[in-house]
């Protein structure tokens, strides 16, 4: 599919949130003209991309899944990676978003051209131009490596758990895993037993509770295809449950020793080694960080032929790593599982707005917007998956469709009205981020004692929403025009 020279709305990645959007805007309107543009060579955004061993989904698939597209068809409760991507390509098919996606197009910049009052628009395969953007790019898009001493020195294989070297056999080797999070705990004990040895660097360690996961029975399967109804009492009382979970974090956190309880035994439970277990104890709330989830990292650990180092990591060498305090650590291969760029995503510096600086110029490392989904001086354009609408209790899913409903009923003001252009007032905005970051002061998000990759460049949480996510839901409901400055289209414009 080629780029046409103009779109009305163009969507920026194919994954949850652009599909997601795109899918409410056809269901509205079947006609509308609204194109993704997707750097990958198909739909699926981050779970067509992490293939790593292992990987699965740590929300239950009941929720972490559309509203408008259920599944009878997960094979756990837990989805894997390959069902999940299987998942999203059929509904590209059914809902018929495959016919508006160009694929291997990625966005290389956009101008906001006010005196047109539209987007120019900048692409791998060619430019256009576009009367609304929405950068749909996700949070944990791009994969972050640590600037290590001596990397380009390493004689052996390295890469990102997010972009997995299949064809490189880790049968047999050494191996050295940067970073203890959610894809670390996933995909160490699936290659564990395969290495010669596996040395896990350990910067600080994280709360590990059970992952309550088992496979789906065929009479359950069943019982969702006759009756749909019955799944979306489970998807209710999965997201009723989580709620409650959110709410601990949130407004609670006095209930959290419970949790910690939990935790401790599920550790005394795998661990026998009680040096190993103090290394694995975190000093900080459970819920600080998010919880991972997981029946057999803790046990992996345990084991003989892997190392856990806590001291962290100074440096590469031609054949290892060198840890903090100066041993040294022979390897073959280095796995780098050190997360993403949340809080400097680099959609913002292919954004530029009306005054010509771009989106990251605006945040200057500390990323705000309305509603996580518009910004001060950019018009017309919306983010998805935006600053403070991560959750660490329950599905992103969910928060992108309450976010979908806003810019579905943006976009319908703007057709029934005659708008050329909407951009959010500096006030509304100000007023919502202190709001939030009023709101996060009693969370265990801030609170917890812990540093994590919720904070950004001035050290403000611009990642977390600080309460239930039906609240969220209820601010999005409608587009609250009286906070926008519109500019109506003129008499040539709405001809056009």
């Amino acid at each position: 599919m080629s780029l046409p020279q103009h779109v009305h709305t163009l969507v920026v990645g194919a994954g949850f949130a652009g599909m997601g959007l795109t899918a409410r805007i056809l269901r509205s309107r079947p006609e509308a003209d609204v194109l993704i543009i997707e750097r990958g060579h198909d739909v699926g955004g981050t779970w067509r991309d992490n293939t790593y061993p292992g990987c699965a989904c740590d929300v239950p698939t009941s929720l972490y899944s559309f509203s408008f597209a259920p599944s009878a068809d997960w094979s756990h409760t837990f989805a894997r990676q390959p069902e999940i991507y299987r998942y999203l390509k059929k509904v590209a098919a059914d809902t018929g978003i495959s016919s508006r996606v160009v694929t291997d197009c990625e966005l290389e910049g956009a101008n906001w051209d006010d005196t047109k009052a539209l987007w120019h628009v900048r692409t791998s395969r060619g430019s256009l131009t576009a009367d609304v953007v929405v950068a749909a790019t996700g949070a944990l898009s791009t994969p972050s490596i640590p600037d290590m001493p001596g990397i380009d020195t390493f004689g052996g294989t390295t890469f990102h758990s997010a972009t997995w070297n299949h064809d490189h056999d880790l049968t047999g080797e050494r191996v050295a895993v940067i970073g203890t999070g959610a894809s670390a705990v996933q995909f160490v004990p699936e290659i564990a037993p395969h290495a010669k040895h596996v040395t896990v660097f350990q910067r600080t360690p994280a709360w590990v509770i059970p992952r309550l996961d088992r496979v789906l029975s065929d009479p359950e399967k069943r019982l969702y295809r006759r009756i749909p109804m019955a799944q979306k009492v489970v998807r209710g009382s999965v997201y009723s449950f989580r709620e409650a979970l959110g709410g601990v974090l949130a407004h609670a956190t006095g209930l959290l020793p419970v949790f910690e309880m939990v935790a401790k035994a599920h550790l005394r439970r795998q661990i026998r080694d009680p040096e190993l277990r103090k290394k694995l104890t975190p000093d900080f709330t459970i819920g600080c960080k998010r919880m991972l989830l997981s029946n057999d990292w803790l046990r992996t650990l345990d084991r003989p032929d892997v190392t856990l180092v806590d001291a962290g990591l100074a440096g590469i060498t031609e054949d290892g790593v060198v840890d903090a305090v100066g041993g040294e650590h022979k390897v073959d291969t280095i796995i780098f599982a050190t997360g993403f760029t949340p809080t400097e995503p680099p959609v913002a510096h292919a954004l530029r707005g009306a005054d010509g600086h771009t989106l990251a110029e605006h945040w200057k490392g500390s990323p705000h917007a309305y509603k996580g989904t518009t910004v001060a001086g950019f018009p017309n354009l919306f983010l998805m998956y935006g600053p403070n609408t991560n959750l660490g209790h329950s599905s992103i899913v969910y928060m992108l469709e309450s976010q979908s409903a806003y810019i579905v009923d943006a976009l319908d003001t703007m057709r029934d009205n005659g708008i050329a252009a909407f951009e959010v007032t500096e006030e509304a905005q100000r007023q919502y981020n202190t709001r939030i970051q009023s709101d996060l002061q009693s969370t265990v998000w801030n609170k917890g004692g812990c540093s994590s990759w919720y904070y950004d460049a001035e050290g403000r949480n611009s990642v977390q929403w600080p309460t239930f996510t039906f609240r969220f839901r209820s601010q999005l409901q409608h587009f609250d025009r009286e906070n926008y400055v519109a500019r109506r289209k003129t008499e040539k414009e709405a001809v056009a």
